[in-house]
Order: C-alpha cells, then sequence, then structure tokens
C-alpha cells in the first residue's frame, strides 16, 4: 500500500498501528494492527487511570508515555484506553464529562471487577506493571528491603506500601494535586488523608472515596477531629478552635469555616463516611 507519509503517518500511528518507512523513493507504510489488548494491560491502562487527572490525560502526558512505554503500546493508544475508562464512571458523567464513547467488553470486565475492590486492583495492578519490566515489585515501588522482617511480615509490609502508594496516587490525582481546602499545590506538602481511619475501616482502606487532598497542617487537624468536612462538602471548624484565643486560628482555620471544599475530578468523599467522621471523630 503506498500513501503520502505526511498525510497518513500520524493518523494511523493514533490509532495503534505501526508504521514503518522502508528505504525506496516511494514510502510504503507497513501497517500491522496490534493485536487485541489483553486482561493484564487492559488492568494497568485503569490503574493509569485512576493515577492521572482524568483532564491531563493526553498522549504527551509523561506518566501515559512511562507506562505506555512499560506495556508496548503507544501513547495514543493507551489514551484512548484510558479515555475508554472514562466513559464507564459515573461521576464524570455528572460532569458532563463522557470519556470516549466507544470501548470494550474486556474494559467493563475489568472496571466491574476492580471498581470498590481496590485493594485487589491496587496490588494486582502494580505486581503487573513490575512483570512486565521483569523486576520485583519492590523495585518498581522503591521498597527497601534491608531493614525488613523476613516471611510473611515482609510481605504483608510490602503489600501495604504498595496500596498507600496506590490510594496516595489515586487521591491527589482526582483533586488535581491540590489541597481541597486551601487550593495548596504542592506535592511535597500534601496528604492523602483517609476520612475513616485506617484502623478503624480494614475494607475501605485504599478506597479513594475514603480520602481527601489535604495540605500537612490541616490533615493533621482533622486527623484529630478539630475539623471535619460535611456532607454537603462544607468545612466545619470544632467549637475548640473557635473559641480558642489564638490569632493563628483565625487566618489558618476559621476563615475556612462554612466554606465549600474544592471538589474531585472523581472519586467524590463518601457521604457515608463524611457522616462517620463527623459523628464519631469531630470534637463539636
Amino acid at each position: 500500500m503506498i500513501l503520502s507519509v505526511q498525510r497518513f503517518k500520524g493518523f494511523f500511528e493514533k490509532y495503534g498501528f505501526t508504521v514503518k518507512k522502508q528505504p525506496k523513493l516511494n514510502f510504503k507504510l507497513e501497517i500491522m494492527k496490534r493485536q487485541n489488548w489483553t486482561r493484564e494491560e487492559t488492568i494497568i491502562a485503569f490503574n493509569v487511570y485512576c493515577k492521572i487527572p482524568f483532564k491531563s490525560s493526553s498522549k504527551n502526558n509523561p506518566i501515559v508515555i512511562k507506562y505506555a512505554n512499560i506495556i508496548g503500546r503507544s501513547p495514543s493508544a493507551l489514551n484512548m484506553k484510558i479515555g475508554n475508562f472514562g466513559r464507564l464512571d459515573p461521576e464524570l458523567k455528572k460532569q458532563g464529562i463522557t470519556g470516549l464513547v466507544n470501548g470494550s467488553k474486556l474494559e467493563e470486565d475489568v472496571w466491574n471487577e476492580f471498581n470498590g475492590h481496590w485493594e485487589e486492583l491496587a496490588f494486582e495492578s502494580e505486581r503487573l506493571i513490575a512483570q512486565f519490566q521483569n523486576k520485583t515489585i519492590e523495585e518498581t515501588n522503591l521498597i527497601n528491603l534491608d531493614n525488613l522482617p523476613k516471611g510473611e511480615d515482609r510481605e504483608r509490609i510490602v503489600k501495604t506500601r504498595v496500596n498507600q502508594s496506590f490510594f496516595r496516587s489515586a487521591v491527589l490525582s482526582s483533586y488535581n494535586s491540590k489541597c481541597c481546602i486551601t487550593g495548596l499545590s504542592i506535592p511535597e506538602f500534601l496528604v492523602a488523608s483517609h476520612i475513616k481511619p485506617w484502623a478503624k475501616d480494614k475494607e475501605n482502606r485504599i478506597n479513594p472515596h475514603n480520602g481527601l487532598c489535604l495540605n500537612a497542617l490541616h490533615d493533621k487537624a482533622f486527623d484529630k477531629g478539630f475539623i471535619t468536612v460535611t456532607t454537603d462538602y462544607r468545612v466545619l471548624v470544632s467549637d475548640y478552635l473557635i473559641a480558642n484565643t489564638d490569632k493563628k486560628a483565625d487566618e489558618l482555620f476559621l476563615k475556612y469555616n462554612n466554606q465549600k471544599i474544592i471538589l474531585p475530578d472523581r472519586f467524590f468523599p463518601s457521604k457515608d463516611f463524611l457522616e462517620y467522621h463527623y459523628r464519631n471523630i469531630f470534637k463539636r
């Protein structure tokens, strides 16, 4: 097939074709449609979907490029797969964001299998990412094993750290790496804060709906119950801080009282978890 490279090369590569230039006067495009996506590749694509802000997903996004290289797909193909997952997300639909219209049954199967089963998704997808690179999951997640115990204790610690890293990435990306109270956007100061504490709900430790993106100070205040977020997504400051005579309390806390938080693009905080925090942790 003799085609104009300038006219068609970008089009074919966009949809996952491989284009090769032949050493002749005319350019011959050898078009080889990639095999269908495997379950393993699709799980990794869902992992990436959870890790990056949906509006920032593009073939030029460094994270998309990184994971596309890992699974041997073009950045355009992975970006399309992320868009396909977007069509399944009801929270994006509420915002008028529909993702791509067409998708595969496999995407639906992976979505239904792992959406709501976050511990399984986090560890399985990270294990596959390591496997595609012929590395251990400890290597890809930069976990130092030198001071860790052997056997089952080591496995438990590794799984916990892998899952915590996934939780942080999913929560921060949903809030576009901004504190939902102050808007602070310095990643080093941001925390993926659990609404329902880690120790209180084993089943929802990795659930992104159990997270808020907060700066370190307000994370501490939230954890100790000096502030909460109501079920209509407003900040509520404890009477303890309201009565406090420290003038800095006004600047750091009171000015946010009854202010609506910056809502995430996806993984809205669960109202059940927010209600739990108000009833059981908040200092009224």
